[in-house]
């Protein structure tokens, strides 16, 4: 009977961690996406008012925010709307809605500028956040229900370089007050992509050291689904001591599962094909 309970409490045991991987899967993979809409917008946003607005000195910010469809917002350095742009699913600037006249900002949109232009201000105040050459820093809010929260993340300003990490979250309570500020990897990951070979093999990896950024962070799947015309990577993987998470740009999803189970199938498929490769000499000695 006590193997019996014994078993039975190691299967619960298995099915809830099961359950819980589920949910951080699904939860990182959100936030990656929500991340992505974004900075999808921003960045066609860009290039739609630059072709349209005819006094870029007047610009004193941007942000991007879902309303119905994707929006990118431009102000003035009076703190005006000068510029919305409002795109189809698909992001295709040449089906973008201009819209050039001036206004205020709607309440919604207050509460996206106010913690926007709070996160600079602490960027531009605290020495948590680094600067690295040849890169600059995208502010990216996200509004959800209660949760109110803005990422940092680094952007390259040469072609042919994807960078991960010096990334950040600004959290912020219901009064649009700074709560807490944390980085979300230790470092800076740049990756050369110039000479890139994609295929379906195409991948990439970096590690994680961080205590409460074990898994793949909502940056990285931004990143990887900006960047993945630019890299064909098919997966891309983060390894941390307790977690590794493997991105797979097909379906979209990020699936996250312990360190050692993670290695257990690496080695398993190592001597796979250790075997595989045994077997094939072993032919062509005949």
């Amino acid at each position: 009977m006590k193997l019996f309970l014994t078993f039975l409490f190691a299967l619960v045991s298995v099915c809830i961690n099961a359950q819980d991987l589920e949910k951080l899967s699904e939860e990182v993979t959100e936030e990656g996406i929500a991340l992505y809409r974004s900075e999808m917008a921003s960045w066609y946003g860009t290039d739609v008012v630059k072709e349209n607005y005819k006094n870029m000195d007047n610009i004193g910010g941007y942000f991007s925010y879902l309303d119905d469809v994707p929006k990118c917002i431009f102000f003035s350095k009076q703190n005006k709307v000068v510029a919305t742009i409002s795109f189809p699913t698909n992001y295709n600037p040449d089906n973008a809605k201009v819209d050039l006249s001036e206004r205020d900002f709607t309440p919604t949109e207050m509460d996206y500028f106010t913690i926007r232009q709070k996160a600079l201000t602490r960027i531009n105040n605290d020495t948590i956040f680094k600067r690295y050459n040849n890169t600059n820093f995208n502010l990216v809010p996200i509004i959800k229900k209660n949760s109110k929260k803005v990422y940092v993340l680094t952007g390259a300003s040469v072609n042919n370089v994807v960078i991960f990490g010096n990334d950040y979250l600004l959290t912020f309570n219901n009064k649009s007050e700074i709560e807490n500020v944390e980085k979300l990897h230790k470092g800076i990951i740049v990756h050369d992509v110039g000479n890139n070979s994609k295929g379906a093999d195409a991948s990439g990896v970096h590690s994680h050291v961080l205590e409460n950024w074990q898994q793949m962070t909502p940056t990285d799947i931004c990143t990887l689904m900006l960047y993945q015309k630019l890299t064909g990577w098919e997966t891309y993987t983060t390894i941390s001591k307790k977690y590794a998470s493997i991105w797979n740009n097909k379906s979209n999803k990020a699936f996250v599962m312990k360190t050692e189970n993670f290695r257990k199938i690496a080695n398993y498929q190592l001597e796979k094909n250790k075997k595989s490769e045994n077997k094939d000499t072993q032919d062509s000695n005949k």
